[in-house]
């Protein structure tokens, strides 16, 4: 829900919610900050991929994810979808970890493996098995169960939640020489790169294409988790909105 300016007193400072311009219909930027959106990713479809598929990409670049790797991918959002479908891309083995049963089926029609977090029996058996973890998960949470799935030399990777953590065993890291890290999002090169992957490979974010006047709804859906799996603003309703 965006943010209302209030005028001195109390009441909105122009009669109706105030975006600040987060919604603009025109930006003014420098040619170096500009990315090409490749003709085969339709521009709707090219948004979430400069946040949710740099973020995600980013990483698993960094740490060199590659054909034949164990990839988990911990939590089933916005962030969690699309890098399942970069890992996958990739030539990776993907299994996707998640606390929600009713994305079981997700999984299913991506490719890709997915377990749920609270079966024990099935985090057992996947110890020590991962060539790679990437941690989708927005707020905080425990990321030990999963450190226990990496194989020795390996790092789990923290992209979803930017707040301190519930704590790490040491020991768990200790005795196999493992890593936990963080990654934000990507640099210019690797968001234009990761644009130009998504358009070779024909893959991108599911999403759902709103009106501007919906945007609070889909904010409360976003809350609730409603949402598969990302919003995209149509920005041409922008005007009907303004002379409304």
């Amino acid at each position: 829900m965006v943010p209302a300016a209030k005028a001195p007193g109390g009441g909105n400072m122009y009669g109706r919610d105030n975006t600040f311009g987060g919604y603009s219909d025109v930006l003014v930027v420098k040619e170096d900050f500009v990315l090409k959106i490749p003709a085969a990713l339709k521009p709707e479809v090219a948004a979430p991929i400069l946040c949710a598929g740099a973020t995600t990409y980013s990483p698993m670049k960094h740490w060199g994810v590659k054909a034949g790797d164990k990839v988990g991918i911990i939590g089933f959002g916005g962030l969690g979808d699309m890098a399942a479908k970069l890992a996958k891309a990739m030539g990776a083995d993907v299994t996707v970890f998640t606390t929600s049963a009713v994305k079981l089926g997700e999984g299913e029609r991506l490719g890709v493996k997915v377990v749920f977090e609270k079966d024990k029996d099935q985090l057992a058996a996947l110890a020590s098995t991962f060539d790679f973890m990437l941690s989708t998960i927005p707020e905080k949470h425990d990321v030990n169960p999963f450190i226990e799935l990496l194989k020795r030399d390996r790092a789990l990777v923290v992209v979803g939640a930017l707040e301190p953590l519930a704590p790490v065993n040491n020991q768990l890291l200790a005795f196999h020489r493992k890593t936990v890290a963080g990654s934000l999002i990507g640099n210019l090169a690797d968001t234009q790169e990761v644009l130009d992957f998504c358009a070779d490979h024909g893959i991108g974010p599911d999403i759902e294409v709103i009106a501007i006047h919906d945007i609070n709804e889909a904010y409360r859906k976003v809350e609730h988790g409603e949402v598969r799996f990302r919003y995209v603003i149509d920005m041409s309703t922008l005007k009907a909105n303004a002379d409304a």
